[in-house]
């Protein structure tokens, strides 16, 4: 077999393949010499770049797509209902979870694994800026797009593959890892931890399986590291933000990054720990991390809308990230900041409502969208709606300055008269929101 093409003659077959992670992982696939396919409930420009790449994306799901002796993967998104899977398991063809793909891929090489609830992408994309600047050309699969038309995907020439490990479904624990990065702990999939111990003892299983951790520098995360782990902490305690830039000091060295928000700072500081660990030059590290200019769609600047509002796109969709988010935003220097939130999930709505009302109100006008919601059937959450996050915010932030705005047309005509110029307009939430921003932008 091919060294260089380790899986040539292989066949995959993925469903969902223009999913953020999906289409990574079918990207390292063609890498690696294998001939892949896969299907989607839509087309679009990720599907386009994926047939640039000779990858056969056809759009609508039938048993037909399914080639004969491809192996199937699918995410937890897709259920066993799935027409191409219910033809996999009739034809006797293996299936996998992306994750079990995902899974082989550390297991060719040393890995650096980012999870926690909160800034898996960043963090992981901002270890390649970190490793790319000491000259390292390492492999890596993030779960949005890079800056300057960068693929979300690569396998490289590098000893070292950097990847984000969900904790949403318990996946993480199929990874290979050699350093595990763990940037927080909260409470978010409620469908898959009944409570937080739940979820501690996951994260607890996932960094015992490394040879060393980099851990958020505190003590309800550090406790879940077991006896005799290397565990490095890190935090960025001095950052602040100046405009559109974040400024803190690591191990001596000051840093700049190009992007807002004091939670950057802290992810960064972990990407530094993670090089070092590598066996990066200090200084080169940070002169690689001081040229990232974050992820798609966390703070992604999307154009001006017709009155001369700026427009952000993020997505934030916890109550921690909400409020982040809003908090990089006022360090702008905006002169308004208008919230667009568009809750994710009935489950996660239901149980965050108050939460979302506090986080929302730190804006000085919100518009919430309805809930999108993705997995979950609205016959399953009788009564839920996203009024209750309207009338939290409303009590703290006044009923003038909070709406209740429907769906996305809705929306976009409410944000027609609403925008002029100094405003600064977040869009957020992990559905279909980001589009309001193709919408509104001039």
């Amino acid at each position: 077999m091919n060294s260089r093409q380790p899986w040539a003659g292989r066949k995959l077959h993925l469903v969902g393949i223009c999913g953020a992670g999906m289409s990574g992982l079918a990207r390292v696939a063609v890498e690696l010499g294998a001939e892949v396919s896969g299907s989607d409930s839509s087309d679009g420009s990720v599907a386009e770049q994926l047939r640039l790449l000779g990858v056969g994306v056809t759009v609508g799901h039938s048993a037909g797509n399914l080639p004969e002796q491809a192996d199937l993967v699918f995410s937890s998104a897709v259920g066993e209902q799935n027409v191409e899977r219910v033809a996999a398991a009739e034809a006797g063809q293996r299936q996998l979870h992306r994750s079990e793909l995902l899974g082989e891929l550390t297991a060719m090489r040393k890995t650096v694994a980012v999870t926690g609830t909160h800034g898996k992408t960043t963090t992981t994309a901002m270890v390649v800026a970190a490793l790319r600047g000491a000259g390292l050309d390492p492999g890596y699969v993030v779960g949005a797009a890079l800056p300057d038309n960068q693929p979300n995907a690569y396998w490289g020439t590098g000893d070292w593959l950097v990847v984000e490990a969900d904790e949403s479904d318990r996946s993480l624990l199929n990874l290979s890892v050699e350093i595990a990065v763990l940037t927080n702990c909260e409470l978010d999939h409620h469908a898959t931890y009944a409570s937080i111990d739940d979820l501690e003892e996951t994260f607890r299983a996932f960094l015992a399986r490394s040879q060393h951790a980099v851990i958020w520098d505190r003590p309800e995360l550090l406790k879940l590291a077991s006896q005799g782990l290397d565990v490095v902490g890190y935090d960025a305690p001095d950052a602040v933000t100046v405009g559109r830039a974040v400024r803190f000091g690591w191990r001596g060295i000051p840093v700049e990054l190009p992007m807002p928000g004091i939670h950057n700072a802290v992810n960064a500081a972990g990407a530094l720990e993670v090089a070092l660990l590598v066996g990066c030059d200090k200084n080169s590290a940070v002169s690689g991390l001081e040229t990232f200019k974050g992820t798609g769609r966390r703070f992604e600047a999307v154009g001006v809308s017709r009155n001369g509002a700026q427009l952000v796109d993020d997505y934030a969709h916890h109550p921690t990230e909400v409020a982040a988010t809003l908090a990089a935003a006022r360090g702008v220097g905006a002169e308004r900041v208008v919230a667009v939130f568009q809750p994710h999930l009935y489950s996660r709505t239901v149980a965050f409502a108050s939460e979302f009302g506090v986080a929302l109100a730190t804006a000085d006008r919100v518009l919430i969208l309805d809930v999108y919601p993705a997995r979950e059937l609205t016959d399953d959450f009788p009564g839920v709606t996203s009024q209750s996050i309207v009338e939290h915010a409303s009590r703290l932030l006044g009923d003038d300055a909070v709406s209740g705005v429907g769906g996305l047309d809705a929306a976009a005509a409410a944000l027609e008269a609403e925008l002029q110029e100094g405003d600064l307009c977040v869009l957020m939430g992990a559905g279909d929101v980001g589009s309001l921003g193709k919408r509104l932008a001039v």
